[in-house]
């Protein structure tokens, strides 16, 4: 059956009580209501504070299906800090705090510095050579360098296709476009997410998107519409994307990915979402 997995920056986001969450229903239930309407979510939380605590992963493991995937992102201890040299014992320790997850790993992205460049491609070569071939993995490289199509980017290309990785895609040409709703919010979003040219292509089986959204829906919209027709593509050649839906501040973020997957919908054979359980609520009253 074609697949693709959609999902949001996070799970946890007040902000989406009485729409994908209950109005008033405690966290505790959130990650059961957003996975029975998306099938993955990012892990940014590993990115910042590393691995979660042992009850926090069994907690997880129960309160989502078997076709549920976490898209965690390596520590920046590792990729940052250490810049992926000597990491060997705590990458094995964070993937063994993971290991409850096991079925339910989507891609784990390794999100590069912005200057990591071509002359450290050995370490990411080493950290892949090593990578266990039961968790999928995706890289998403932030140097200027590998966006142009020089020695650098055939390089990383290279690199990744014979491991087997997937290339993570930002596509943040939404974000960045001339609008005439230019709210503070999306002047700080574009400070925090690096403009870097959009390069489409699947190093691997699992083709990882990122699209970041405007709070303009006609923005959105219109650079949306190129990856219905690419997306579907993946599905016919038997991939599996997974594509993650960003707002400038996330607020918007659960309605966007909806519209946009009604999109996916009309031209390939995918399966409704469920209905926002806060809105189901509200229809009950």
């Amino acid at each position: 059956m074609p697949r693709l997995h959609l999902g949001l920056p996070m799970w946890a986001n007040d902000a989406w009580r009485g729409g994908l969450y209950p109005p008033h229903a405690g966290s505790d239930g959130w990650l059961g209501d957003y996975a029975r309407v998306f099938s993955s979510v990012e892990g940014n939380t590993t990115f910042y504070s590393g691995a979660p605590r042992a009850e926090t992963v069994a907690a997880w493991a129960r309160q989502t299906p078997a076709g549920f995937r976490f898209c965690f992102k390596l520590p920046a201890r590792l990729t940052h800090e250490r810049r992926l040299v000597g990491i060997e014992t705590e990458f094995e320790a964070f993937l063994e705090a993971l290991a409850p997850l096991h079925d339910r790993l989507g891609p784990m992205m390794v999100q590069l510095p912005r200057d990591f460049g071509i002359d450290e491609l050995p370490q990411l070569d080493h950290l892949l050579s090593h990578w266990p071939s039961a968790i999928p993995c995706a890289v998403e490289v932030r140097h200027s360098d590998f966006f142009h199509k020089g020695a650098a980017e055939i390089a990383l290309n290279q690199l990744l296709i014979s491991q087997g990785v997937d290339r993570v895609m930002l596509d943040v040409r939404a974000l960045f476009a001339a609008s005439d709703n230019e709210a503070p919010v999306v002047h700080k979003a574009r400070q925090e997410k690096p403009r870097r040219p959009l390069h489409v292509l699947s190093t691997a089986e699992r083709p990882l998107v990122r699209f970041i959204g405007h709070l303009d829906s006609g923005l959105n919209e219109r650079y949306f519409e190129p990856w219905i027709d690419r997306l579907c593509l993946w599905i016919k050649q038997g991939k599996t994307p997974f594509l993650f839906v960003h707002t400038p501040d996330n607020r918007e973020a659960p309605e966007l990915a909806r519209r946009l997957y009604s999109r996916l919908i009309e031209r390939c054979s995918l399966p409704p979402l469920a209905p926002f359980a806060g809105e189901s609520q509200a229809r009950l009253f």
